[in-house]
């Protein structure tokens, strides 16, 4: 009888240590998974984006440093594949040099640079003078494009006039961009055209909606003459951004984005980006769309905010 009950003693406490390994092996493995999760989790999204977003040199430079080619790095290692810099034609020669080769290296592609900026009344006149001076920069532009591997050229065409009747501004502004288009079309640079909202930014240019900017590229019948939509000044002067995008398809070479109000990253105004990215995505849009804004909040939180932002629009 006591070696009966010694026995079961004994069974009982190998079943309880059984039980017990079994119960911690469980509990460890849960714990691991649960662990594993929380790194899985923690982890930064690294993928590719749907899309050529491009962020510009300054948008992480607290996470990446002042460098150009570390910050080109760290926009590479958070998926972007593009990058635009509307200053690059003022850069030393050699720094353009190494971002060129460095872009080359991480497969990004680079965006357009800005040829001729705001300035005053340039495209609306018949002026000789003025027209060759246009031509002379567009001709600058089109070597420095061949030492930065530059598709395009950003040109705003100046200042209405007021002392002259809109049609013939119109008639001028389109015999200038022929004349540019002539000098791009050997090597193949295309210069596009940017409309800017008047009620906020850029009050007494000339070019303001995607119609006008349409009307002139169609007039202008060149390769090399196309439209830069930037649907934060848009959606300013005209909204109504998705039928304008298909209305203009042909003639646009170029998106750049910014929320309303505030002209900040995505998700911090009123236009709805994942819809309109979509919506590029499924047209088939391969170009470049740069990110043409500043970052809502300070330090590396906002620069983390940027990226979560697109990663938020992308997700469709």
């Amino acid at each position: 009888m006591k070696d009966r009950k010694a026995n079961s003693q004994k069974q009982n406490r190998g079943i309880s240590r059984r039980n017990f390994m079994g119960g911690a092996a469980a509990a460890a493995v849960a714990i691991s998974t649960v662990v594993s999760s929380s790194k899985a989790a923690a982890s930064p999204d690294t993928r590719k984006f749907k899309l050529k977003y491009a962020p510009h040199f300054g948008m992480f430079k607290n996470s990446a440093g002042n460098d150009p080619i570390d910050q080109l790095k760290f926009i590479a290692e958070q998926g972007f594949t593009a990058m635009f810099d509307n200053g690059l034609m003022g850069k030393s020669e050699d720094l353009v040099d190494k971002i060129t080769k460095e872009m080359d290296q991480l497969g990004m592609t680079l965006g357009p640079f800005v040829l001729q900026g705001i300035g005053g009344k340039s495209f609306v006149t018949r002026d000789k003078n003025m027209r060759e001076n246009i031509v002379k920069r567009v001709k600058e532009g089109v070597e420095f494009a061949k030492r930065a591997n530059a598709k395009w050229a950003l040109v705003v065409p100046g200042a209405y006039d007021n002392g002259v009747e809109w049609d013939y501004q119109t008639a001028n502004v389109i015999e200038n961009l022929k004349y540019c288009a002539d000098v791009c079309e050997p090597s193949g640079l295309v210069i596009v055209i940017e409309p800017l909202n008047a009620w906020r930014n850029h009050p007494g240019l000339f070019l303001t909606k995607i119609p006008q900017a349409y009307q002139i590229c169609r007039a202008v019948d060149s390769p090399c003459c196309k439209i830069v939509n930037d649907l934060y000044h848009q959606q300013i002067t005209e909204g109504n951004l998705i039928p304008n995008i298909d209305m203009a398809w042909e003639e646009i070479a170029y998106f750049q984005v910014g929320d309303n109000p505030g002209r900040k990253e995505p998700t911090t105004g009123e236009i709805n980006y994942k819809n309109i990215f979509k919506h590029l995505y499924d047209k088939g849009y391969k170009g470049v769309i740069g990110m043409e804004h500043g970052n809502s909040k300070t330090g590396k939180e906002g620069e983390q905010a940027v990226i979560e932002a697109y990663r938020t629009c992308d997700a469709f």
